[in-house]
Order: structure tokens, then sequence, then C-alpha cells
């Protein structure tokens, strides 16, 4: 499950829309992770920036489950993971 993934990649993460835009647009991101019950205007402007670096992504049904596997205390729309 990704959620499982995002936990055990914890030191790899990137949270946030600003950091992970910024991310992916230096090569610095191999695997995105967008919550579905995000605002629309974010999920888009993430999602067309991974297209456009094709970047791989996935969609995951909760902001808030986001962000608990992150072991952040917020709900979290966006997580990204390095590049190795």
């Amino acid at each position: 499950m990704a959620y499982e993934r995002i936990t055990q990649l914890h030191s790899k993460l990137i949270i946030g829309t600003k950091q992970t835009i910024k991310a992916m647009n230096n090569g610095e991101v191999s695997e995105l992770f967008v919550a579905t019950d995000a605002a629309e205007h974010i999920t888009n402007k993430v999602i067309n920036v991974a297209r456009k670096n094709n970047i791989v992504y996935t969609m995951v049904d909760s902001k808030a489950a986001l962000g608990k596997a992150c072991k952040i205390d917020v709900d979290a729309s966006v997580v990204a993971i390095k590049r190795t």
C-alpha cells in the first residue's frame, strides 16, 4: 500500500506543494503521491508538473492519512520521494 511505502521512506520525503514542484522541476523526484481529497487547483498543478517531467504519481484517498504516513501532525496534500 502507498501509505506503508511512504512511512518506510520517511528520510527521503518532500512534503508540501511548493517544495514538491520545485524538486520535480529540478529533477530531484522519483515518485509522487497526491491525495484525492485535496483541493483540485493544488492537485491539478502538481499532476501537470509530474506529467511534464515524466514522474510516476499515485493517487491516495486521504490527505489526513498521507500526513500521518509522513509522521506529521497535519494533513498533506502532496508528498514526493527524492531520487537516490
